[in-house]
């Protein structure tokens, strides 16, 4: 449905050898076997990685992310990719994303059981109460669905900097994007946003409070301290 979403088709190796090649290479690194290759209509350079297992898995990029990246900055968004899938993010996503609807089930149980009666109706407090729940629960879900999602990205991001060797490839990547994404728009399903490794809908001041993924900055500073941790040192 990822795919579809995205109007990605899927590659063949003889269309991108050297794309094919580094998927490759960074597959075999993290121990999972060779994804599905795909590609997304977009000038906005951005990438995705989807699949139930490693072993149904596919990795899905944009015309612009080949376009307007050098290698290595490209090999660094794969490896953030392959990371996803290793760790099963999309299982823990989806995990994530029932307790989400779990929780706001309950909240609509109570807004009904308030509506159409129950033992709560002449106690004041026990109706104070399932209001509460009613406002609070929605909120919760919400919250526990961005701390997920968000927590993956800064595990998938350590795990990149493994598969490499170093960090450096892949925050330069992120930096790059950013850019791409403020100045090129693409036009996504809001449901599949937070598949992708920099969020295609761009927010700003008060709405990237909401955002699925962890502020560019903080990604970068956390990469670039991982190499400083290993002695690597770079403008």
């Amino acid at each position: 449905l990822a795919l579809r979403a995205s109007k990605a088709r899927q590659l063949e190796q003889s269309e991108a050898p050297e794309l094919f090649r580094d998927i490759e290479e960074i597959a075999g690194r993290a121990g999972v076997p060779m994804p599905t290759v795909h590609l997304i209509p977009s000038e906005q350079p951005n990438a995705f990685a989807t699949g139930r297992s490693p072993r149904h898995s596919a990795v899905a990029v944009t015309e612009g992310l080949l376009k307007y990246l050098p290698r290595d900055q490209v090999r660094g968004v794969l490896a953030h990719e392959m990371a996803h899938i290793a760790n099963r993010d999309i299982l823990v996503m989806t995990i994530a994303a029932m307790i989400g609807a779990a929780i706001s089930a309950i909240a609509n149980i109570l807004q009904f059981s308030m509506l159409f009666g129950g033992d709560d109706r002449d106690n004041p407090l026990g109706a104070i109460g399932a209001i509460v729940a009613i406002i609070v629960a929605p909120i919760a879900a919400m919250i526990l669905q961005l701390a997920v999602s968000r927590q993956r990205e800064y595990l998938a991001d350590a795990t990149a900097a493994q598969y490499l060797g170093e960090a450096r490839p892949l925050a330069e990547a992120l930096g790059t994007l950013q850019r791409g994404t403020d100045a090129l728009p693409m036009n996504v399903n809001p449901a599949t946003e937070a598949l992708y490794i920099a969020n295609p809908l761009s927010k700003r001041g008060f709405a990237a409070l909401f955002s699925t993924h962890p502020p560019m900055e903080e990604r970068i500073r956390r990469l670039r301290a991982l190499d400083a941790a290993h002695g690597i040192h770079y403008g």
